[in-house]
């Protein structure tokens, strides 16, 4: 990747799109800490994160989502959900397994949380059945629900609407109005479906073959005669 510069306001969504290959997930992958630039700097929230691990973004408020699931699928929904919560607990793991007072209570409130999640993603019902159990669209938001229960500022989500029907389009495109508007989180999307991107984001990027081909407005975007030629196919697209 290269000659790539991005900068998102705190108010925004901004999607990313291009064609296989372009480079996307990369970005991703370097914005979260999964990979590491061999070159240019990231910052977050005013800070440095160029060298810092996944994890420690994690606990500054960057989460993220997969193309392709990443669900413990033998647990419960509900407890997928607070393992998402992990990085914001203050003790650790074997400490609640202690059973402390101050562990139980900490404990119950991440549970409340965690219950909070599933119903503002339409999950309730489901809570106690294993993640494997659910259908593909109900694990899409199983994961944005995970997700979310790290407290993020910044949420990425990658291809959150492969695999989806018509009707759990719209519904998952009202879920990241939610998380946006009513959460106060930042957005940022990789999409490949036109309707969804254009129709949620603030601004747009594009990308080719790890290059920079174009960034503005989604009308913009749909005209740009670069954009046709290299993603978008027709001018009609």
């Amino acid at each position: 990747m290269q000659g790539i510069g991005l900068t998102l306001g705190v108010d925004e969504i901004l999607s990313v799109i291009g064609p296989n290959g372009a480079g996307k997930t990369t970005l991703f992958n370097l914005i979260s800490g999964f990979n590491r630039p061999t070159s240019g700097r990231i910052y977050f929230d005013g800070k440095d994160i160029t060298g810092l691990p996944a994890h420690t973004r994690t606990r500054l408020g960057i989460a993220r989502t997969f193309q392709n699931l990443d669900l413990f699928g033998e647990m419960r929904v509900l407890d997928n959900v607070r393992v998402g919560a992990h990085t914001r607990l203050k003790t650790k793991l074997l400490q609640a397994a202690l059973r402390g007072r101050s562990e139980r209570a900490e404990e119950a409130r991440w549970r409340e949380t965690a219950m909070d999640l599933l119903r503002f993603v339409g999950l309730e019902p489901y809570a106690r059945q294993r993640a494997s159990s659910l259908a593909f669209g109900h694990q899409r938001l199983l994961e944005i629900a995970r997700a979310l229960a790290s407290r993020p500022k910044l949420i990425l989500l990658d291809e959150p609407a492969a695999g989806l029907s018509a009707g759990e389009m719209d519904f998952l495109m009202q879920l990241i109005r939610r998380i946006h508007q009513d959460l106060g989180i930042s957005v940022l999307l990789i999409g490949h479906t036109m309707r969804l991107v254009m129709t949620l984001s603030h601004r747009v990027i594009v990308l080719d073959h790890g290059i920079q081909l174009a960034e503005g407005l989604p009308d913009d975007i749909r005209r740009n005669p670069r954009v046709i030629e290299a993603y978008l196919g027709t001018e009609d697209a």
